[in-house]
């Protein structure tokens, strides 16, 4: 994991009885997001991107998570957090576009 499971607790202001595993998988979501989104491998330490390079197992597009990549997890996070839905009723709604502005100046874009 790009972000420790405490991490996100915090940033959520989840309380410590609030069920690990139900955050974990939103956790490994929002992580998984991100990667798609980036559409290259994404390691979690140098020591980590190191190892698969020696082991050939990274490519030359491989990065580690940085800062931006592990806020924009933290706020995906947070989104399936509070919605736990996909649909919201009797609300106004208005997207911000933060999350993408995080990972946009990383991802890999095919065909350009």
């Amino acid at each position: 994991m790009f972000v420790s499971l405490d991490l996100a607790r915090k940033h959520v202001r989840a309380d410590e009885d609030e069920d690990s595993e139900l955050l974990g998988q939103y956790l490994a979501g929002a992580q998984q997001v991100a990667i798609d989104y980036l559409n290259r491998p994404v390691f979690a330490t140098q020591e980590d991107l190191d190892a698969a390079i020696a082991a050939g197992n990274a490519c030359k597009s491989a990065i580690v998570a940085n800062a931006a990549i592990r806020a924009a997890i933290l706020m995906t996070f947070g989104d399936m957090y509070k919605q736990r839905e996909s649909v919201v009723t009797g609300v106004s709604v208005h997207e911000l576009p933060m999350v993408q502005d995080l990972l946009r100046p990383h991802r890999l874009v095919n065909g350009v």
